[in-house]
């Protein structure tokens, strides 16, 4: 009886007093690793970690194959429910250590709790932010003429390409006689737009990665005081390819401040003024020229020479350019996913629209516009005059309350494409573009 007495005793030692350090070991990889997304600014899952009651509800003390931490950080780095999501897998030494960890008990010290590492998260961007990154774009060679080209982004083996956009006048909007308009596409009206250039391709998982996750763009924080002040996503808590491929495939299920804020940070990162198109925009660049339903002209039959969608989509998105251009060479106008815009939707604003770049600015998170239709659609809704504005179900699967505003999970048809004005704009002009501030629901 008293060798099983010291025994215990020995056994509640190891797992109060294990040669695992708390302070030193465990709480720097979990606020390192963790509190992103199970903090307290965001509990994905439903879950935060910052205390022992919560994180208990992941860690199963004494038994480390049963624990959920622990499962998650041992999966592939790209395996579905990978933690951290995204990102690096965590070292094997750190993961080793969690498992140690938890095999003595995870003793966890009383009152002892965890803090973001590197302080709370940054403040939402403001003025100054788009002044100085206005004097890094004013400062930068600005080309005279419009012409096409191809940009690598700093730090990374990663490039898109850009096309020239001539302005000119354009009819908005489509006529009666159009087989699957709609009331939101009338009354046709003249639109006057300036030259730009807009994203030959939809932007990709391999540029849009780079924004999600700053260690793959090459960045070191601290280094860049403009870019590291550009507003970033929080690690999503499901894969955003949904399975359906990533290298030069669209990306996907982003909302509208997303896209924004990527824009953002592509211009900080080029030194070049990128952002979201008008609708009008979009809508004269998918036109390019002709003033039919398609960029092709009416005949729906010709729509899977230029088109994923529906009846030939397999399914899921299609990698970008894989389909004809249309007449000012941009790719995937048609279908593929749907693309955002800058403007808020409104169904009757047509009547009142401006004759020269006229934008809906947002007063509501609900609803935006977005144009294109998707691999989901058919073809009417492919229509260079087609509007489909965002609507909250677009994140029903989102677990968080409230809900995040930087993913749109069960939008899976949804991404974006990026345009750069001739003129330079003024920095509270650049300002609205990339922060409409009604984000949050």
């Amino acid at each position: 009886m008293k060798a099983r007495i010291v025994f215990g005793l020995l056994a509640f030692n190891a797992a109060a007093y294990g040669a695992i350090d708390f302070q030193k070991q465990i709480k720097p990889i979990l606020e390192k690793s963790c509190l992103k997304c199970h903090g307290p600014t965001m509990a994905a899952g439903g879950i935060r970690m910052q205390g022992k009651s919560q994180a208990m509800l992941v860690i199963t003390p004494g038994k480390p194959d049963e624990s959920r931490l622990i499962i998650a950080v041992e999966r592939p780095a790209d395996g579905f429910k990978a933690m951290p999501p995204g990102g690096q897998r965590l070292p094997d030494s750190e993961i080793k250590t969690l498992r140690d960890w938890v095999l003595e008990g995870a003793p966890w010290p009383e009152g002892t709790s965890l803090t973001m590492a590197g302080g709370p998260p940054r403040p939402k961007d403001d003025m100054a932010l788009a002044e100085s990154l206005h004097k890094r774009i004013a400062e930068t060679k600005q080309p005279s003429k419009i012409e096409p080209y191809k940009t690598t982004i700093p730090n990374t083996d990663i490039s898109f390409e850009m096309v020239p956009i001539p302005g000119g006048e354009f009819t908005m909007g489509t006529p009666d006689s159009e087989a699957g308009r709609r009331k939101d596409e009338s009354p046709q009206h003249k639109v006057r737009i300036e030259p730009f250039w807009m994203g030959k391709y939809e932007v990709t998982w391999d540029e849009y990665r780079l924004f999600m996750f700053a260690s793959q763009s090459g960045e070191m924080t601290g280094a860049d005081r403009v870019i590291d002040g550009v507003s970033r996503p929080t690690a999503p808590f499901v894969e955003m390819s949904f399975g359906m491929g990533t290298n030069g495939f669209p990306a996907i299920s982003m909302t509208q401040h997303a896209a924004n804020k990527f824009a953002q940070w592509l211009s900080a990162k080029t030194g070049q003024f990128y952002r979201l198109p008008t609708e009008a925009e979009w809508e004269y660049a998918c036109r390019a020229g002709t003033t039919t339903a398609f960029s092709f002209g009416n005949d729906a039959s010709k729509l899977g020479e230029y088109a994923w969608f529906n009846d030939n989509s397999n399914g899921k998105y299609q990698k970008v350019g894989t389909k004809k251009p249309n007449p000012w060479g941009l790719y995937d106008m048609h279908g593929n996913v749907m693309e955002w815009t800058l403007d808020q939707y409104d169904p009757g604003y047509y009547a009142n629209s401006p004759a020269a770049n006229p934008w809906v600015q947002s007063k509501n998170p609900y609803p935006h516009s977005t144009r294109g239709g998707s691999w989901q659609d058919d073809a009417a809704s492919l229509r260079c005059g087609a509007r489909v504005g965002s609507d909250p179900s677009w994140k029903m699967q989102d677990p968080q309350l409230p809900k995040s505003i930087w993913y749109m999970t069960d939008a899976q048809g949804l991404g974006l494409r990026v345009v750069r004005p001739l003129k330079v704009p003024s920095a509270e002009e650049m300002f609205k573009s990339w922060n409409n501030g009604v984000e949050r629901e």
